[in-house]
């Protein structure tokens, strides 16, 4: 198995962050750095994992301690270290839509226990997400496939601080709007023809909206991304902090 992701300066920033280290209690791990490899090429290629290559180690203990990783919230801190200070003099939102593989579905619960809804393509989930001036993630809010992308701007944008807001027309929203202004922010929003008083466009810095774009398909090259196979969210958002933490620090 010669092809891995991680390069030597993204694992020194994620090493301190991982679990089993010779210096914490209980069991070590036995390579750290292969497990992530482990988990980014089951991200990457989508596959089962009972499928994963038997170089990687039993699949079963590597998706047990995925659980485990997910569970102490290791997949958000090795995001956090590969990110660098977001460039906040703008912000930008958008949303995606991915389809739910069967392999994503039945869940505890059902579907309405996960954010999976049924919309014109079937099952899928929205990833909506906020990213900085470069394009880089800087959170991402998970909601049923159905849901108006509107409804998961507020918890997403609460406690960040932006020069000015960056977004296509389906965040066109007097409540956005009106959130900008408390701010004090610039608003970048294309708008609807609907609008009574259209509010001005700066065109050339709208233009921008591209970079957050660009993460979507950078994002989506992962294709267990692309394609739900998770049946939790929570299983589903470790895959994306870590596929995103891969993507900031390039």
């Amino acid at each position: 198995m010669d092809r891995f992701v991680l390069t030597d300066a993204q694992w020194a920033k994620m090493e301190p962050h991982c679990l089993g280290k010779t210096s914490d209690p209980g069991r070590s791990g036995k390579d750290n750095r292969l497990f992530i490899e482990a988990v980014l090429w089951i991200a990457r290629t989508g596959s089962p994992w009972r499928d994963l290559p038997a170089h990687f180690g039993n699949w079963s203990t590597a998706f047990r301690r995925f659980s485990d990783w997910r569970k102490a919230d290791v997949f958000v801190k090795l995001f956090e270290a590969c990110s660098d200070e977001p460039d906040m003099e703008y912000a930008m939102i958008d949303a995606t839509i991915v389809k739910v593989h069967r392999h994503g579905q039945g869940a505890k619960g059902g579907p309405q226990s996960q954010a999976i809804g049924r919309s014109k393509g079937g099952m899928t989930t929205k990833i909506l997400a906020l990213t900085d001036a470069l394009g880089n993630l800087v959170r991402f809010h998970l909601m049923p496939g159905h849901r108006f992308d509107t409804v998961g701007v507020e918890p997403l944008l609460q406690g960040v601080d932006f020069g000015g807001l960056i977004a296509d027309k389906a965040f066109d929203s007097d409540t956005i709007v009106a959130d900008l202004n408390k701010r004090g922010a610039k608003i970048v929003i294309s708008q609807h023809p609907r609008r009574a008083r259209p509010l001005p466009l700066d065109r050339q810095l709208y233009t921008w909206r591209h970079l957050i774009e660009n993460f979507f398909c950078k994002l989506k090259e992962f294709k267990r991304i692309a394609l739900r196979a998770d049946k939790t969210d929570k299983s589903f958002a470790a895959m994306i902090f870590l596929a995103a933490a891969v993507i900031n620090s390039r």
